[in-house]
C-alpha cells in the first residue's frame, strides 16, 4: 500500500477519534458547569486545544461551544476537523466501504449548513452534542459493519487507538490540574466523576464501585481496565493487535516498532497504583504520551520510508 494512502487512513480516523473526545468534552462540561462554574470553567478545554498563536477566551457556554464546533480559524475546531478527515476519505475511496464515505460526507454536509450555528442559541446546546455525537457513533459502527478487514482497516484502527490514547491522557491530565489546586476530598470526587463521563466510562465504574469515588479505583480503571474500551491498557493492546496484523501482512515493518509497543503495553500492564503514586501520575502520563509519539514516529519514519 502506498505511503499516501496509509498515511491518509491513520489521519481519517485520528481526526474522527479527536472530534468524538472533543464532542464528548463539551456535552459532559456543559452539565458539570451549569452546577458549578467555579469547578468546571471552560478555559482549560478551550487552552487544550487552541493553537498558541490563535488566543481565545470566554466563560460563556454557548460562545464556547461555537467556538470549538464552527470557528473556522481555529485548527480543532469540530469543522475543520470533519473538513480534515472527508478530504482523506475523498483521497482514499477506493480503500474505504461507501457506505462509511456516505457517512463522513453527510456530517460534513449537516456541519457546513450556514443556519446551524445560529440554533444552538435557539434550541437546547445538549441537544445538538448529543447529534454531533450521533455522527461520530455512526461512524464507529458503519467502519465496524462494512469496512474489510485488509490493510486499510487496520491502518485505520492504528489511528484511532493513537488518539484515544492520547485523549484519554490529556483529560485526566486536565483533570489533575484542578484536583492540584483543592484538598476537598468532595470536590476531588467531582473531578473524577466528570473524567469518567467525559470518557465514558462512568457506567461501568459504579457497576464496579457503587458511588465512591476513589483515585486509586479511577486510575485503575482508566489505565489499566483490560475490559474497558477507552482504558489506555485496553487502546495499547488492540493497537498492538493492529500493527501486529499490518506486520504479517507486510504493511509494516518490525524494526524496533515490536520492542515499542511491547514496552509500552508491558509497562501500563505491570506497572502497580503504588508505583504510579510513587512517580507521581503527571509524570506516569507524560511517559505514556511520549511513547505514543515515538510509536508514531516509527510508523512514519520505518514504513513511509520503506514503502514510498
Amino acid at each position: 500500500m502506498l505511503s499516501r494512502v496509509a498515511n491518509n487512513l491513520i489521519w481519517l480516523d485520528r481526526y474522527m477519534e479527536r472530534g468524538n473526545s472533543i464532542v464528548s468534552l463539551l456535552k459532559v462540561n456543559f452539565y458539570a458547569n451549569q452546577d458549578s462554574p467555579e469547578l468546571f470553567p471552560w478555559a482549560p478545554i478551550i487552552k487544550n486545544y487552541t493553537d498558541f498563536d490563535n488566543p481565545f477566551t470566554t466563560e460563556d457556554a454557548i460562545e464556547c461551544i461555537d467556538y470549538m464546533v464552527f470557528n473556522p480559524n481555529h485548527s480543532n475546531s469540530i469543522l475543520n476537523i470533519v473538513t480534515r478527515a472527508r478530504e482523506n476519505a475523498r483521497s482514499v475511496q477506493e480503500h474505504i466501504s461507501r457506505e462509511l464515505w456516505l457517512c463522513i460526507n453527510n456530517y460534513f454536509l449537516f456541519l457546513t449548513d450556514k443556519t446551524l450555528s445560529k440554533k444552538i442559541n435557539d434550541e437546547d446546546p445538549v441537544a445538538f452534542l448529543e447529534k454531533l455525537k450521533s455522527f461520530h457513533l455512526t461512524y464507529l459502527g458503519t467502519m465496524d459493519t462494512t469496512q474489510e478487514r485488509g490493510a486499510s482497516y487496520n491502518f485505520m484502527n492504528v489511528g484511532k487507538f493513537l488518539e484515544r490514547v492520547i485523549q484519554i491522557s490529556d483529560f485526566t491530565a486536565l483533570k489533575l490540574v484542578k484536583i492540584a489546586t483543592t484538598s476537598d476530598s468532595l470536590e476531588q470526587s467531582f473531578y473524577w466523576k466528570n473524567l469518567l463521563l467525559s470518557i465514558g466510562g462512568y457506567q461501568l465504574y459504579l457497576k464496579k464501585h457503587k458511588s465512591t469515588f476513589n483515585e486509586n479505583h479511577v486510575i485503575t480503571m482508566v489505565f489499566k481496565d483490560k475490559l474497558f474500551p477507552r482504558s489506555v491498557l485496553y487502546c495499547i493492546d488492540k493497537l498492538n493487535k493492529h500493527i501486529q496484523m499490518l506486520i504479517e501482512i507486510q504493511e509494516l515493518e518490525k524494526n524496533n516498532l515490536d520492542f515499542l509497543i511491547g514496552k509500552l503495553e508491558s509497562t501500563i500492564k505491570y506497572t502497580t497504583i503504588e508505583s504510579i503514586n510513587e512517580q507521581g501520575l503527571e509524570n506516569f502520563i507524560k511517559d505514556i504520551k511520549e511513547d505514543i509519539k515515538s510509536i508514531s514516529l516509527s510508523i512514519n519514519t520505518v514504513y513511509f520510508s520503506y514503502s514510498s
